[in-house]
């Protein structure tokens, strides 16, 4: 999935930059809505790919490089750009530190107030896909070529576990110190029961599904989304794989816990959250038509955070009464 946003990003940035080339032929072109919109700390030309939070500070990374910053729960937000970068996963660690991988093969991190990013170079996954950091500090990569790295050194060095399948691994979660989960294209999921030393791949799921996302609550229950909707329940660590209902129809991009609930955002700015064994539509305001790729809970506001495409990043209640959803741009 994000794999695809960049590639076609890419090409929109060449069709755009041969267009102007063009324009310059003839006239000078008028750049005075270019600089107002560059000193925005979001931009309307910013696509949020991934969100996190520490509890006091919310980060957003978006595909043309910038990491927005918000310290006040989602309602404003400061703007750090990364030369270079595309960032497509965030996650945070146990002392509040952000971790973030590049696209471009290289893993970012920065101080819990969401300050001070350095980066690191990652020879493998050769296409980073997620992130995350598990209980012991440690950064989890996965990606193409069916590929895990880890780092124990904040990225000074990397352990490689390569599962031989040519497959995208699009999800990495380590539930607890000993057991964790990846998931991936074919329906690939592999397991680890000691920390992460050794990984085995368990039964697929069917039909060669497709993760856009997963999650897992507990040593034996997890979640997937895939194309046209579809959501996969798991009771047995991934053994075996049960349809649930999922009434918004819509693709969930993005799995995450809020208040002890399974929540998903996705196509048609579609929030939605498992109650029973059905995923149904969270109602709130002047909802967009638009893909939401990310979403972090804030259970201090009974609220998440969701981000898009067109600089969308809006700040939404989850409650009876909902809070008033706010774009940031």
């Amino acid at each position: 999935m994000k794999v695809r946003f960049e590639c076609r990003a890419r090409g929109m940035v060449a069709l755009a930059s041969a267009t102007t080339f063009l324009a310059a032929c003839h006239a000078a072109p008028d750049l005075s809505g270019v600089a107002s919109e560059s000193a925005k700390p979001v931009q309307r030309y910013d696509t949020t790919q991934a969100l996190a939070s520490n509890g006091k500070f919310v980060v957003a990374g978006t595909q043309s490089g910038a990491l927005l910053v918000s310290g006040d729960q989602g309602r404003t937000w400061k703007r750090q750009p990364l030369a270079g970068a595309s960032v497509i996963g965030i996650a945070t660690c146990p002392d509040g530190r952000f971790v973030a991988v590049d696209f471009f093969r290289k893993v970012w991190s920065a101080d819990p107030s969401g300050s001070g990013w350095k980066s690191v170079s990652l020879d493998k996954p050769r296409t980073p896909l997620a992130i995350s950091c598990d209980g012991e500090g440690r950064w989890w990569v996965a990606g193409t070529g069916a590929t895990l790295a880890v780092s124990a050194d904040a990225g000074a060095s990397w352990k490689v576990t390569d599962l031989q399948e040519d497959a995208q691994l699009t999800g990495i979660q380590m539930v607890d110190k000993e057991v964790g989960y990846a998931t991936g294209e074919f329906g690939l999921v592999a397991s680890t029961t000691d920390g992460g030393a050794t990984w085995a791949r368990q039964g697929k799921m069917p039909d060669e599904f497709y993760p856009y996302a997963s999650l897992f609550a507990s040593r034996t229950e997890g979640w997937v989304s895939g194309i046209a909707g579809q959501i996969l329940h798991t009771t047995d660590g991934g053994k075996s794989w049960a349809k649930q209902t999922n009434a918004s129809r819509a693709p969930l991009y993005r799995l995450f816990m809020h208040e002890g609930v399974p929540y998903g955002v996705g196509a048609g700015g579609v929030v939605a959250r498992l109650e029973g064994n059905t995923w149904r539509n969270v109602a709130y305001p002047d909802a967009a038509p638009v893909f939401l790729a990310a979403a972090v809970s804030l259970p201090e506001q009974h609220a998440i955070v969701a981000g898009g495409p067109g600089g969308l990043l809006r700040l939404i209640g989850t409650q009876a009464q909902p809070l008033v959803a706010s774009a940031a741009h």
